[in-house]
């Protein structure tokens, strides 16, 4: 009998790694959506756009559908989703959406400015100093795109591109029937 004490023990001492990095994950994950998850309305930011005009979530984005898209031209992921942020902007834009493509304080204003003409982006582009992304839960990865509707709470963060089939059925029922 002692073999078999012997084989649970280690069974018991062999799985708890298993369990210890369960349960970190789990603390992470609940820390995660009650940091963010509590903050259901969108924080009140100020961005800067390419021309110097500033926009503000609290007084001139009150009452409108809109992204928030944190962005940076050193980001693969961003310039591959680019084309299809503007044709969902393209597509929605007549029934009120709002979109302010925000580019990470770590882009040059340069890169930022030329990639916004070369490419016509026909939204709102903004420099972050660093506080907008802060304010949007510590945005770190890019591209990350909040969408906010008419009550200011958001009802979608995407880390990544977005599945563009679901983010057109979150806008129409967001925007209402057209």
């Amino acid at each position: 009998m002692p073999q078999a004490t012997q084989d649970t023990s280690t069974r018991a001492k062999s799985s708890l790694p298993y369990i210890v990095t369960a349960l970190i994950a789990a603390v992470i994950a609940g820390t995660g959506y009650f940091a963010f998850g509590g903050q259901q309305k969108v924080p009140d930011a100020t961005f800067t756009l390419l021309s110097g005009q500033k926009i503000s979530t609290a007084s001139d984005l009150k009452g409108k559908v809109y992204f928030v898209n944190f962005w940076a031209t050193s980001c693969e992921t961003c310039m591959k989703e680019m084309p299809a942020m503007v044709n969902t902007y393209n597509k929605y834009k007549g029934r009120g959406l709002e979109f302010i493509a925000v580019a990470m304080n770590y882009d040059a204003p340069m890169y930022v400015s030329n990639y916004a003409q070369t490419r016509n982006l026909p939204f709102k582009v903004a420099m972050d100093d660093g506080s907008a992304a802060k304010q949007f839960g510590n945005v770190q990865l890019t591209p990350t795109t909040f969408v906010v509707d008419k009550d200011g709470k958001i009802l979608k963060r995407y880390v990544g591109e977005p599945t563009f089939a679901e983010l057109d059925k979150l806008l129409d029922k967001a925007l209402g029937s057209a």
